[in-house]
Order: structure tokens, then sequence, then C-alpha cells
């Protein structure tokens, strides 16, 4: 029997002996990447906490104690060690979460998968175990090199460092977050980790580990010298300038190394930094060198080529853009691949700032570009702009500053599942005075109203598409004001339907299949929806009824705004808002999610044909 298929929750690891503990860890290895190789997922950052998270459950007892994982993409190897070892449906309908849920199993603290957070948790556990006399139970927190460039981060360490809280911090410095992590922070782990004195000090004390000495394990004396010693060696370590206890830096993939730091952690009335070094994607060559990071998260086997998709569009006409405009700058928050900025970066290099997994900083920094004359574009997923969303309102609008926000991954990602899906943006923004929002329905919209945005000098402007595929280019067959129209019957219209942005193909599918029914349908795409066009209200006011479909919560979205703005022109037209509900919505397809949420052609066919209904019912009734 392999030893994986022996291990059916916490107290079987430590079971096993400690010699048996690398063939586990290579069995590990090897299930993750035939695993996620089929189903698609964060492949690197687990292949690297293979031993760390090993040692973890062989040293604490959980959910006894509580393991935070900061981010929580890294655990899949947790979830191996804690009983979850079908992992053919994972990240989708009705598979495990390709992240730490409540619902999948009670070792799964948090469901934390935005950075930098996971201190904050540790600072509120640590002090209700205390205030509840449960100081048996330990709460560590695994954070990344790449989330301690977060603000968040160092404000948790500063009320930990101020209460004494005795929080465990493993700090996995693999020098990645997305892309190598940036930031004066990253050159002090990277001097801690490097230092050459100190290392060859490290090889010698593991050389002597297992010669006896009387009275005492050889390993037991040298402990205590390193300990005196490593300041002379090692670069003052910012932790314990901070009021940290420091241990290391150990290698995170040396299991019983791991062990005896954490260990020793333990016993400390106090925070205290485990600094273990790890290499993203350990044990599979195309992952360890893997300088781009494609293989932070794989994607799922397709058969034929690639299809372009939105962000591939939005790299390229950057790079377009800034050819033509010097002032134009780039800034991302550690995610260059993945929002799409690595061609511009290459092209122009002095003209891309990557703040690290700070947004908040990052908008006001692009605040600052804007005033000193610069057009920043500031590339986010969508659910990271929920971070900054104060430095939008009070430093980017108040100011009205020249900034672009530009949305990747909005409406419903799907396979990463409640924390990822980018349905919060357009009720959030709504709120921001003179900010203005386009949503693009196709390739050649997107490339449109991107100049169109960075042509704005004297307020923010916001693009935002989502994740995958591109549709088919929708030609409009006319326009009303800013609006463009995409379908309309030929003689007098009943039904409008406002379709924003990628909701336009089943929009306009959904008027040919009420035209078959007898039912004249107009579709409408507003282009920029904040604000409305009065030119779309002059047209909501010509029909019967209109509908808005969005990828957006219903609350507060475009319908929404559409539903004020008829109401304060005296324009008495129903409307329907089909949008997502406002829950957290379970991972998934993009497409099972939408169906979900009932924004399928069918759905809006549906929807139209019963509203009128029902507003015929109430005629006849009301000429009674």
């Amino acid at each position: 029997m392999a030893l994986l298929d022996t291990v059916r929750g916490p107290a079987d690891l430590k079971a096993l002996s400690a010699d048996t503990l690398p063939a586990l860890a290579e069995e590990i290895r090897s299930f993750l990447i035939e695993a996620v190789s089929l189903s698609g997922g964060h492949l690197g950052p687990n292949l690297g906490v293979v031993e760390l998270t090993i040692a973890l459950h062989r040293v604490f007892d959980t959910p006894r104690d509580s393991i935070l994982w900061d981010t929580g993409h890294q655990t899949y190897v947790h979830k191996l060690l804690t009983g979850r070892k079908d992992f053919s449906r994972l990240r989708a309908t009705g598979g495990l979460s390709g992240y730490p849920s409540r619902a999948e199993s009670e070792h799964d603290i948090i469901e934390n998968s935005h950075a930098s957070t996971a201190l904050a948790w540790a600072d509120g556990l640590a002090k209700a175990h205390r205030l509840t006399d449960r100081r048996d139970r330990r709460v560590i927190a695994v954070v990344g090199d790449g989330a301690l460039t977060g603000g968040m981060a160092w404000e948790a360490l500063n009320s930990l460092v101020d209460q004494r809280l005795p929080v465990v911090i493993v700090v996995n410095d693999n020098g990645r977050s997305y892309a190598s992590t940036r930031g004066g922070l990253a050159r002090h782990l990277a001097s801690l980790r490097t230092a050459r004195g100190y290392e060859e000090f490290l090889t010698l004390v593991k050389r002597l580990r297992e010669i006896p000495m009387a009275g005492a394990p050889v390993f037991d004396v040298m402990h205590g010298v390193k300990a005196g010693i490593k300041d002379v060696l090692a670069p003052q370590g910012l932790f314990q300038d901070l009021g940290v206890k420091y241990v290391g830096p150990v290698d995170g993939h040396d299991i019983a190394a791991t062990e005896r730091a954490l260990r020793s952690a333990a016993g400390f009335d106090g925070p205290v930094v485990v600094h273990c070094v790890t290499r993203k994607g350990n044990g599979f060559p195309a992952a360890e060198q893997d300088e781009q990071d494609r293989m932070h998260v794989v994607g799922a086997p397709v058969t034929g080529p690639k299809p372009t998709d939105w962000t591939s569009v939005f790299a390229d006409e950057m790079v377009r853009i800034g050819a033509e405009r010097t002032d134009i700058v780039a800034i991302t928050a550690a995610m260059l691949e993945p929002v799409g900025l690595r061609t511009f970066a290459e092209r122009y290099p002095d003209r891309v700032f990557d703040v690290g997994i700070a947004e908040q900083h990052a908008v006001t920094s692009a605040a600052g570009l804007s005033l000193g004359g610069m057009h920043p574009v500031v590339a986010l997923y969508a659910t990271f702009l929920n971070r900054a969303f104060d430095q939008i309102l009070m430093d980017v609008a108040l100011h009205r500053c020249g900034v672009t926000f530009v949305l990747d991954r909005a409406g419903v990602t799907g396979t990463d599942g409640p924390s990822h899906n980018g349905m919060w943006d357009l009720s959030l923004l709504q709120l921001v005075p003179s900010l203005q929002i386009a949503v693009p329905r196709d390739a050649t919209r997107l490339r449109l109203q991107l100049r169109q945005a960075i042509g704005v000098t004297d307020r923010p402007t916001v693009i935002r598409y989502p994740k995958g595929a591109l549709p088919p280019v929708t030609e409009p067959v006319g326009t009303v004001g800013t609006a463009e129209i995409l379908a309309r019957p030929d003689g007098e219209s009943t039904v409008l339907i406002v379709a924003v942005g990628p909701m336009a193909l089943p929009a306009v599918a959904a008027a040919r299949d009420l035209a078959g029914a007898g039912i004249a349908a107009t579709v409408v795409d507003p282009c920029w929806v904040k604000p409305l066009d009065a030119e779309l209200l002059k047209l909501a006011e010509a029909h019967r009824l209109v509908v808005t479909v969005e990828d957006n919560g219903r609350v507060a979205g475009v319908g929404a705004a559409l539903v004020q703005a008829l109401h304060d022109a005296m324009i008495h037209t129903p409307v329907r808002c089909l949008a997502l509900p406002q829950e957290f919505l379970a991972h998934g397809s993009r497409a099972e999610v939408l169906a979900q949420a009932g924004l399928t052609a069918q759905d809006i066919v549906r929807d139209v044909t019963n509203t009128l209904h029902r507003l015929g019912a109430v005629a006849v009734e009301e000429t009674r």
C-alpha cells in the first residue's frame, strides 16, 4: 500500500516513522503533478510546500491548533493530509475547492484567498484564546514572502508584538508570489537566505549533528552556538529589530529540520518567525525553472488551438498605446503576467511599477503619478479592487486624477470560487463621483474603449472584462448617443434589453427567440455604463418593458443605476434587473455559474415572457 493511502488524517501522519517521510513527500508530489495536470489548479505553490506541510501537521494538532494559510492556494497538500484525496473534480462543480473551505473540513479554519490577511486573523484568534483561557491552543500563520509585501500584514505584526501574542509566523520564502517578490523586504529576506558565512556555518552544523559528544548530542551544543553567533555571520534580522523572535533560515524541504524549528517556536511565549526557504515548484523541473511563473496555476488540458482571450487583447493594445504616448505608465500588484503587462514591461521597463501585493498603495501611487503629469493604467483582478476602494474614492476621484483602472476577471470567474468572482466592482464604483466605467463586449470594443479611457485626463476611468476566451465580434446596427444597438425589429419594439458588455451575446440570442414567439425586442449595449447616456433613457421610455442583463451583483449594479436614472427623469417604464444573486457563489465553470444565476438566453426569454404576461394581466385589471 502506498504511504499516502495510509494517511487519513494528521494522526496517521504523526504515527509514521521519520525515515518514511521523504518517500511520502515524493508520493504527494507525484499525486499533485498528475491530478492538477488533469483538472487545472495551482501547481507551483503546492509543490513548494510539501515538506513544510508535512512538518506542520506533525508538530501541531489541527483543528485544536489553527493553521492559517496566506494565501489559501497553497493548501492542496494540507487537503491531502486531512483526508481529502478525490481531486478528480478539483475547482469544478461538486468537487474540492481550490482554496480552504470550511464546508469541506474542520481543519480549514479560514477561507483565505486574498493575500496579506492571515496575520490579522492570527491576532484575533490568539487574543480570543487568551481571553477565554485556552492557552493550550496554538495559532500558526503560514505567510508567503509575497504576502508580506502587503501593508495589512505589517499592521497585524505591529499588534502581535504590542500584545506579545504567542503566534508562530511561518514565512514561506520562495522569492516569488505570481512573480519574483519585489521591494525592500524581498531584498532583506534574500540577504538572510544567501549570507555566505551563515550558509557555510549551517552546512558545518549539519555534518556535525550525528557525532556524539560527552554529556550532550553535538546538535544541542551547536544549536546554542549558532544562536549566539548568527548575528555576526548574517545580517541583523528585521523581525528581531521589531521585537519578534526569529528562527532560521531553515531549509523548508528538510522535514526534520523544519520540525525542529517549529517545535522550538511552539514553546515561545510571544510572536516568533520561522523563516523557511523553499523552492516554488520543487521536484518538478518545468515548474522549478519557470521564470515567468506559468506553473503557478495551470489550466486543464484543451484540444485544438488556444483561443485568444481578453487579457491578451489588452496586452497587445497597451504595447501599441505605449509606443504612441510616453506619458502612459502601468502599475500592477505582483501580477505582471496574469494581467497582461509583461510585454509592456519588456518594451518599456522604466514605465512599469510592480508594487507587490499592495493594491491600496498601487492606487494612491497612481494618483501621485497622475498629479505629476503621467497617465497611469492600474491593472488588477476585479476582486482585488475591493481592497482599494477608499483610495479610489478619496485619493483618485476626489483629486480628479486621470487614472485608468483595467479590471481583469470581472464578473463570474468560476473555478476559483466565491473569493475570486469579480461581481462587486460595478456596485462599489457606482458610488464614486465623476468616475466613468466602460464594459466592452468584444475585442474591438476593448481596444476602442481602452483608448477612450486613457484620453480622459480629469477623472478616473474603468475598463472591466471577464476571464477566458473572447466572444465573436458583434457589430452594431445603429447607435443612440454613446450606446450601440445590436438588434432591433423592423417595426415597433416592445421590449428593450440592455446588455452590459459580454452579456450581449445571450441578449441578442434572446431577442431572436422572442421574435419567434411574436415579441419584438431591441438589444442595446450602453458601452459606457457610468454615467448612463440620456439618450438611453429616452429609448427606454419608448418601450413597454426594459430588461437589464449584467455579470455583476444585483444590488447597486447597472440595472439599479438605470432604475434610479429613469425615476429621476420621471420615466415610468417597468425595469427587470437580471444579474448575479447577492451571494457568495460556489466554484464551477463560468457557464455553469451563469446558468445557475439565470443569465442564459433562455432565462432572458422566460423572464420577458412572464413579465409581459403579468403586465398584461395588470393592464386588464386596471381597465376594469
